[in-house]
This record gives C-alpha cells, sequence and structure tokens, in this order.
C-alpha cells in the first residue's frame, strides 16, 4: 500500500523543481508557512528516494510506525532568541517522527543538555505529541531530508540553504547560533553573510566552544556564532563529546544572548556521564 505520506505529495510536481526552495522560501511570511512549504520539498532526487525507501521498508523495532518519509521542518518557538543548527535528520529518527533530532540516539543526547541547561521543558524528545517544548531556541539543519550514511552532498546542501536562510530571516529575535559539527559551521557561514553579518578574514574555524562575535552590516546589532561537537553515536562512543560538554556550551550561549533559562532541574548542575 502506498504510504499516506507519499500520496499526498505526489501531486505537488512544483516541489520536485530544483529551484523550488530558492524560489519558494524567501516569500514564506511566516515559520508556519515556511515549515509547511519544507515538508513538500522534492527537490532533491537522491534524498527523496532514501528518505521515501527507509519509511516503507521501515526498521524492525519501528514496524508499527507510520513514518513522516518527508522533509522534516524546524522545531522550536517564532520568537527563538537561539537556533540549534545540526546537520539533517537521521534516517530512523527525525525521518519516522518528523521532528529535528526527535527517536534517535543524537536526540537523546541534544534534549538532555537543553534540558540541563534550563532551555527545554523535559529531557526527552520521543515524538511528536510527547509535550516537549523548547525555550527561547529553535532546533533545525541545513538539510532537511534524512541522507544516506548521513552525506549530504554539497549540491544538496547548497539547493537545501534557501530554506535556513529564511529560517534565520523569520526569528527576528534572533540573537545567536550555537552549530553541532562542521558541516553545519560551513554550511550556516554563507547564510550569515548574504544576511549581512560581517565574517572576519580568514573564516572563523570549526571546533567545540569556538564562539564568534558577527557584526550586522547595518550596525544594527551582533550575532554570536558558537561552536559544539555533534551529539552523534560515534562522537559520544568515543568521549569526542559529553552531555556536561554540551550544557556549557548551551548555558554560555544563553548566558550571552541573554536567554532567561528556567531554573535547572535536580542534579542537572552536575550532570553525569554522557549516555552511549
Amino acid at each position: 500500500m502506498t504510504p499516506r505520506h507519499e500520496r499526498s505529495v505526489r501531486g505537488d510536481d512544483d516541489a520536485g523543481d530544483p529551484d523550488f526552495p530558492a524560489r519558494t522560501a524567501p516569500h514564506c511570511s511566516g515559520l508556519g508557512e515556511l515549515d509547511a512549504q519544507v515538508a513538500r520539498c522534492r527537490a532533491c532526487p537522491r534524498l527523496v528516494a532514501w528518505r521515501e525507501g527507509v519509511a516503507a521498508e521501515r526498521r524492525a523495532a519501528f514496524r508499527e510506525w507510520e513514518y513522516w518519509g518527508r522533509p522534516v521542518p524546524g522545531f522550536g518557538p517564532d520568537d527563538a532568541v537561539l537556533a540549534v543548527v545540526g546537520l539533517a535528520p537521521a534516517a530512523h529518527g527525525g525521518n519516522r517522527t518528523g521532528r529535528m533530532f526527535t527517536g534517535d540516539d543524537s536526540g537523546d543526547v541534544l534534549f538532555a543538555a537543553l534540558h540541563a541547561a534550563g532551555l527545554a521543558s523535559q529531557p526527552t524528545s520521543t515524538h511528536r505529541g510527547d509535550g516537549l517544548r523548547l525555550r527561547g531556541v529553535r532546533v533545525t539543519a541545513p538539510v532537511h531530508c534524512a541522507p544516506p550514511q548521513n552525506r549530504p552532498t554539497p549540491e544538496e546542501r547548497d539547493t537545501c540553504r534557501p530554506w535556513l536562510a529564511a529560517e534565520f530571516g523569520l526569528l527576528t529575535g534572533l540573537r545567536g547560533v550555537v552549530v553541532l559539527g562542521a558541516f553545519g559551521w560551513q554550511a550556516v557561514l554563507p547564510v550569515l553573510a548574504a544576511a549581512g553579518y560581517r565574517l572576519p578574514r580568514p573564516r572563523p574555524l570549526f571546533g567545540h566552544g569556538a564562539h564568534v562575535t558577527l557584526p550586522a552590516g547595518d550596525g544594527s546589532g551582533e550575532l554570536h556564532l558558537f561552536g559544539c561537537y555533534h551529539p552523534s553515536r560515534r562522537n559520544v562512543f568515543t568521549g569526542r563529546v559529553t552531555l556536561p560538554m554540551l550544557v556549557e556550551v548551551f548555558r554560555r550561549a544563553a548566558r550571552v544572548t541573554g536567554l532567561d533559562p528556567a531554573p535547572p532541574a535536580s542534579g542537572a548542575d552536575a550532570p553525569g556521564p554522557c549516555p552511549g
């Protein structure tokens, strides 16, 4: 049987145009409209085939799930002060649940860290109706479709870029961006440059704990860019990144951008080892 999500998008012929993101994203008047258009996108044939193939075959552990199987929009409030940018949805995570970093190992670590930093209402993210709320934070990615082997191509990244540019532009209170991993860092820099922020020369290098202040070209303010290792399964297993490391980055970003996080949950001031 053809999955319901597949039947709903096959008629969107315009969404299969490679120029669909560039043509559509700049004209979205709000994040709700942007998210709806992102979910329609079929601009990258390789990614469309992969995400829908995974959704049809499913993993045995999730056999009873009806996979989302579409591009995954960003997640978080319209008035977010801080954006968290990853890489792309996981095949059996966001591609299954329809929410960024939800239902996979990376999300388990990310949302535990955001909760410990007072920026999320709960430490877990399992499905779209689980009650999770983010405080002043929006989570997104430079590529909205799950890619094979978690490796989007440069062309796919560039095709998807207008969505990220529009998302940043619609976050009118944005004062900081935390980038998870080098791929996201390289994707975000040209978006910020095109938005009028003055990047130093040479361009800043990615690193965990990196912090760069970017003045707006029109003198209207500045944006704080933070680097953080991606909480991928590999990085967590090898100890390259731990839960306390992520919590520290988010607490620093909240402090610098003026976010007022909720009081930490009991024990969150001294988070334990990162789950492996």
